[in-house]
Protein backbone atom coordinates (compact mmCIF):
# COMPACT_ATOMS: atom_id res chain seq x y z
CA UNK A 1 0.00 0.00 0.00
CA UNK A 2 1.81 3.58 -1.28
CA UNK A 3 1.45 6.71 0.74
CA UNK A 4 -1.79 7.89 -0.83
CA UNK A 5 -3.54 4.93 -0.39
CA UNK A 6 -2.86 4.59 3.81
CA UNK A 7 -3.66 8.48 3.43
CA UNK A 8 -7.39 7.86 1.78
CA UNK A 9 -7.91 4.58 3.79
CA UNK A 10 -6.91 6.56 7.13
CA UNK A 11 -9.89 9.40 5.68
CA UNK A 12 -12.55 7.17 5.44
CA UNK A 13 -11.92 5.41 8.52
CA UNK A 14 -11.88 8.84 9.94
CA UNK A 15 -15.51 9.52 8.20
CA UNK A 16 -17.12 6.15 9.04
CA UNK A 17 -16.49 6.99 12.34
CA UNK A 18 -17.67 10.53 12.36
CA UNK A 19 -20.82 9.14 11.13
CA UNK A 20 -21.13 6.83 14.61
CA UNK A 21 -20.06 9.39 16.54
CA UNK A 22 -22.39 12.26 15.55
CA UNK A 23 -25.04 10.72 16.34
CA UNK A 24 -23.88 9.77 19.86
CA UNK A 25 -22.52 13.56 20.45
CA UNK A 26 -25.99 14.87 19.40
CA UNK A 27 -27.70 12.86 21.87
CA UNK A 28 -25.08 13.74 24.65
CA UNK A 29 -25.24 17.48 23.72
CA UNK A 30 -29.14 17.53 23.46
CA UNK A 31 -29.34 16.30 27.64
CA UNK A 32 -28.35 19.55 28.35
CA UNK A 33 -30.82 21.45 26.62
CA UNK A 34 -34.10 23.13 27.86
CA UNK A 35 -37.10 21.55 26.07
CA UNK A 36 -37.25 24.99 23.93
CA UNK A 37 -34.09 24.51 22.35
CA UNK A 38 -33.96 20.74 21.61
CA UNK A 39 -36.95 21.54 18.98
CA UNK A 40 -35.45 24.65 18.23
CA UNK A 41 -35.24 25.74 14.31
CA UNK A 42 -32.53 25.70 13.22
CA UNK A 43 -31.08 23.05 15.14
CA UNK A 44 -28.57 23.71 17.78
CA UNK A 45 -25.27 21.54 17.92
CA UNK A 46 -23.91 23.47 21.34
CA UNK A 47 -26.16 23.76 24.28
CA UNK A 48 -26.85 27.60 24.56
CA UNK A 49 -27.13 27.47 28.68
CA UNK A 50 -25.98 24.25 29.44
CA UNK A 51 -27.65 23.06 32.28
CA UNK A 52 -28.35 19.58 34.39
CA UNK A 53 -31.78 20.12 35.25
CA UNK A 54 -32.91 17.22 32.61
CA UNK A 55 -30.58 14.88 34.36
CA UNK A 56 -32.64 15.91 38.07
CA UNK A 57 -35.98 16.14 36.54
CA UNK A 58 -35.12 12.30 35.02
CA UNK A 59 -33.88 10.60 38.77
CA UNK A 60 -36.69 12.29 40.39
CA UNK A 61 -39.23 10.80 38.10
CA UNK A 62 -38.80 7.26 38.58
CA UNK A 63 -36.49 5.40 41.24
CA UNK A 64 -33.66 4.74 38.20
CA UNK A 65 -30.84 3.55 40.71
CA UNK A 66 -32.74 0.20 41.49
CA UNK A 67 -33.49 0.20 37.28
CA UNK A 68 -30.03 0.61 36.81
CA UNK A 69 -29.09 -2.22 39.34
CA UNK A 70 -31.42 -4.80 37.90
CA UNK A 71 -29.88 -4.16 34.46
CA UNK A 72 -26.08 -4.42 36.20
CA UNK A 73 -27.14 -7.40 38.02
CA UNK A 74 -28.79 -9.09 34.61
CA UNK A 75 -26.11 -8.26 32.64
CA UNK A 76 -23.22 -9.09 34.91
CA UNK A 77 -24.56 -12.62 35.56
CA UNK A 78 -25.63 -13.45 31.79
CA UNK A 79 -22.22 -12.57 31.05
CA UNK A 80 -20.47 -14.54 33.71
CA UNK A 81 -22.84 -17.79 32.42
CA UNK A 82 -22.14 -16.93 28.69
CA UNK A 83 -18.33 -16.80 29.02
CA UNK A 84 -18.45 -20.35 31.05
CA UNK A 85 -20.75 -21.84 28.37
CA UNK A 86 -19.72 -21.31 25.06
CA UNK A 87 -15.99 -21.34 26.50
CA UNK A 88 -16.92 -24.83 27.09
CA UNK A 89 -19.05 -25.06 23.43
CA UNK A 90 -16.15 -23.76 21.46
CA UNK A 91 -13.78 -25.85 23.47
CA UNK A 92 -15.18 -28.98 22.58
CA UNK A 93 -15.71 -28.24 18.96
CA UNK A 94 -11.81 -26.51 18.75
CA UNK A 95 -10.30 -29.27 20.06
CA UNK A 96 -11.93 -32.81 20.53
CA UNK A 97 -12.61 -35.14 16.97
CA UNK A 98 -15.82 -36.86 17.04
CA UNK A 99 -18.62 -37.86 14.65
CA UNK A 100 -21.25 -34.90 13.64
CA UNK A 101 -18.42 -32.39 15.23
CA UNK A 102 -18.43 -30.28 11.80
CA UNK A 103 -22.71 -30.87 11.59
CA UNK A 104 -22.86 -29.31 15.00
CA UNK A 105 -21.18 -26.28 14.51
CA UNK A 106 -22.62 -25.29 11.63
CA UNK A 107 -26.09 -26.13 13.57
CA UNK A 108 -25.41 -23.49 15.88
CA UNK A 109 -24.10 -21.02 12.60
CA UNK A 110 -27.80 -21.93 11.22
CA UNK A 111 -29.05 -20.85 14.27
CA UNK A 112 -28.32 -17.07 13.65
CA UNK A 113 -30.62 -16.67 10.60
CA UNK A 114 -33.90 -17.41 12.92
CA UNK A 115 -35.13 -14.34 14.20
CA UNK A 116 -36.22 -13.90 17.98
CA UNK A 117 -39.42 -13.26 17.01
CA UNK A 118 -40.34 -16.62 15.69
CA UNK A 119 -39.28 -18.40 18.73
CA UNK A 120 -40.10 -15.53 21.26
CA UNK A 121 -43.22 -17.60 21.81
CA UNK A 122 -42.02 -21.14 22.64
CA UNK A 123 -39.15 -19.49 24.88
CA UNK A 124 -41.58 -17.51 26.80
CA UNK A 125 -43.79 -20.74 27.32
CA UNK A 126 -40.65 -22.91 28.93
CA UNK A 127 -39.94 -19.91 30.89
CA UNK A 128 -43.19 -19.74 32.49
CA UNK A 129 -43.15 -23.61 33.18
CA UNK A 130 -40.07 -23.35 35.42
CA UNK A 131 -41.07 -20.33 37.31
CA UNK A 132 -39.27 -18.30 35.81
CA UNK A 133 -41.73 -15.45 34.75
CA UNK A 134 -41.43 -12.23 36.24
CA UNK A 135 -38.02 -12.96 37.62
CA UNK A 136 -34.52 -11.55 36.62
CA UNK A 137 -33.54 -15.57 36.01
CA UNK A 138 -35.62 -15.29 33.47
CA UNK A 139 -34.23 -12.78 31.49
CA UNK A 140 -30.63 -14.02 32.93
CA UNK A 141 -30.46 -17.88 31.72
CA UNK A 142 -32.21 -18.07 28.15
CA UNK A 143 -29.74 -16.10 26.00
CA UNK A 144 -26.60 -17.17 28.17
CA UNK A 145 -25.64 -19.33 25.07
CA UNK A 146 -25.19 -17.57 22.23
CA UNK A 147 -23.95 -19.30 18.45
CA UNK A 148 -22.18 -15.94 18.00
CA UNK A 149 -20.28 -16.89 21.51
CA UNK A 150 -19.60 -20.36 20.30
CA UNK A 151 -18.20 -18.69 16.85
CA UNK A 152 -16.39 -16.44 18.33
CA UNK A 153 -14.38 -19.02 20.85
CA UNK A 154 -14.25 -22.39 18.25
CA UNK A 155 -12.73 -20.01 15.81
CA UNK A 156 -10.10 -18.62 17.98
CA UNK A 157 -8.98 -21.53 19.71
CA UNK A 158 -8.51 -23.60 16.34
CA UNK A 159 -5.73 -21.07 16.28
CA UNK A 160 -4.17 -22.50 19.55
CA UNK A 161 -1.50 -25.41 18.90
CA UNK A 162 -2.36 -28.45 19.89
CA UNK A 163 0.96 -29.20 21.38
CA UNK A 164 0.46 -27.22 23.75
CA UNK A 165 -2.61 -29.70 24.75
CA UNK A 166 -0.65 -32.51 24.03
CA UNK A 167 2.44 -31.78 26.60
CA UNK A 168 -0.13 -30.55 29.55
CA UNK A 169 -1.67 -34.19 28.85
CA UNK A 170 2.17 -35.81 29.41
CA UNK A 171 2.28 -33.68 32.55
CA UNK A 172 -0.11 -35.59 33.91
CA UNK A 173 -2.63 -32.37 33.42
CA UNK A 174 -6.26 -34.06 33.50
CA UNK A 175 -9.19 -32.60 30.38
CA UNK A 176 -10.47 -30.40 33.03
CA UNK A 177 -7.14 -28.86 33.88
CA UNK A 178 -6.31 -28.33 30.41
CA UNK A 179 -9.32 -26.22 29.93
CA UNK A 180 -9.29 -24.20 32.94
CA UNK A 181 -5.55 -23.99 33.48
CA UNK A 182 -4.15 -24.45 30.19
CA UNK A 183 -6.62 -22.99 27.47
CA UNK A 184 -8.88 -20.23 29.14
CA UNK A 185 -5.93 -18.24 30.03
CA UNK A 186 -4.53 -18.35 26.33
CA UNK A 187 -8.07 -17.97 24.72
CA UNK A 188 -8.40 -14.58 27.43
CA UNK A 189 -8.72 -11.83 23.61
CA UNK A 190 -11.63 -13.67 22.64
CA UNK A 191 -13.22 -13.99 25.81
CA UNK A 192 -12.67 -10.51 25.87
CA UNK A 193 -14.24 -9.31 23.06
CA UNK A 194 -17.33 -12.02 24.11
CA UNK A 195 -17.38 -10.15 27.28
CA UNK A 196 -18.06 -7.04 25.63
CA UNK A 197 -20.05 -8.33 23.21
CA UNK A 198 -22.44 -10.11 25.69
CA UNK A 199 -22.60 -7.23 28.35
CA UNK A 200 -23.44 -4.78 25.66
CA UNK A 201 -26.02 -7.18 24.28
CA UNK A 202 -27.73 -7.87 27.45
CA UNK A 203 -27.32 -4.15 29.21
CA UNK A 204 -29.40 -2.73 25.86
CA UNK A 205 -31.61 -5.66 25.68
CA UNK A 206 -35.68 -4.33 25.81
CA UNK A 207 -37.58 -6.71 24.05
CA UNK A 208 -37.21 -9.95 26.42
CA UNK A 209 -37.67 -7.92 29.54
CA UNK A 210 -40.42 -6.64 28.69
CA UNK A 211 -42.08 -10.02 27.76
CA UNK A 212 -40.75 -11.43 31.05
CA UNK A 213 -40.81 -8.98 33.73
CA UNK A 214 -43.84 -7.79 34.85
CA UNK A 215 -43.36 -5.88 38.02
CA UNK A 216 -42.38 -2.12 37.74
CA UNK A 217 -39.63 -2.98 41.00
CA UNK A 218 -37.56 -5.53 38.71
CA UNK A 219 -37.64 -3.33 35.37
CA UNK A 220 -34.14 -3.17 33.90
CA UNK A 221 -32.91 0.22 32.60
CA UNK A 222 -34.10 -0.07 29.03
CA UNK A 223 -37.28 -1.17 29.95
CA UNK A 224 -37.92 1.89 32.20
CA UNK A 225 -36.56 4.11 29.18
CA UNK A 226 -39.31 3.25 27.57
CA UNK A 227 -42.01 4.56 29.93
CA UNK A 228 -40.92 8.15 28.90
CA UNK A 229 -42.71 7.69 25.76
CA UNK A 230 -46.11 8.06 26.03
CA UNK A 231 -49.05 7.36 23.95
CA UNK A 232 -49.83 10.83 23.13
CA UNK A 233 -46.11 12.66 24.02
CA UNK A 234 -42.79 12.04 24.39
CA UNK A 235 -40.78 13.35 27.65
CA UNK A 236 -37.95 14.16 25.06
CA UNK A 237 -35.74 16.05 27.81
CA UNK A 238 -35.48 12.97 30.47
CA UNK A 239 -35.61 10.65 27.69
CA UNK A 240 -32.39 12.18 26.46
CA UNK A 241 -30.91 12.77 29.90
CA UNK A 242 -31.51 8.53 31.03
CA UNK A 243 -30.19 7.48 27.67
CA UNK A 244 -26.34 9.35 28.26
CA UNK A 245 -26.74 8.16 31.61
CA UNK A 246 -27.44 3.79 29.87
CA UNK A 247 -24.35 4.53 28.00
CA UNK A 248 -22.01 5.08 30.78
CA UNK A 249 -21.58 1.11 31.86
CA UNK A 250 -20.90 0.16 28.30
CA UNK A 251 -18.33 2.46 27.84
CA UNK A 252 -16.33 1.52 31.29
CA UNK A 253 -16.38 -1.93 30.27
CA UNK A 254 -15.15 -1.52 26.92
CA UNK A 255 -12.66 0.83 28.44
CA UNK A 256 -11.06 -1.67 30.48
CA UNK A 257 -11.23 -4.46 28.37
CA UNK A 258 -10.54 -2.87 25.06
CA UNK A 259 -6.88 -4.18 25.14
CA UNK A 260 -7.61 -7.29 23.95
CA UNK A 261 -10.96 -6.55 22.22
CA UNK A 262 -9.50 -6.31 18.31
CA UNK A 263 -6.92 -9.24 18.79
CA UNK A 264 -9.62 -11.30 20.28
CA UNK A 265 -11.85 -10.58 17.00
CA UNK A 266 -9.11 -10.36 14.07
CA UNK A 267 -7.83 -13.86 15.17
CA UNK A 268 -11.24 -15.37 15.94
CA UNK A 269 -12.19 -15.73 11.81
CA UNK A 270 -8.89 -17.72 10.79
CA UNK A 271 -9.77 -20.87 10.13
CA UNK A 272 -12.59 -23.05 9.56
Amino acid sequence: MNKWSKRLAELSGLLLALVFVIPVLWVVLSSFKSGYEIFAWPPTFLPENPNLGNYVQALKKSNFGLYFANSFYVSTLSTMLTLVINSMAGYALAKFSFRGNRLIFFSFIATLMIPLQVILVPIFLVVKSLGLYNSLWGVIIPPAATPTGVFLVRQYMITIPDEIMESARMDGASEWKIFWIVMMPLAKPVLTALTIFSFMWRWNDFLWPFIVIGTQRKYTIQVAIANFVGQFSVDWNSLLAISVLAMVPMLIVFLIFQRHFMKGIALSGLKM
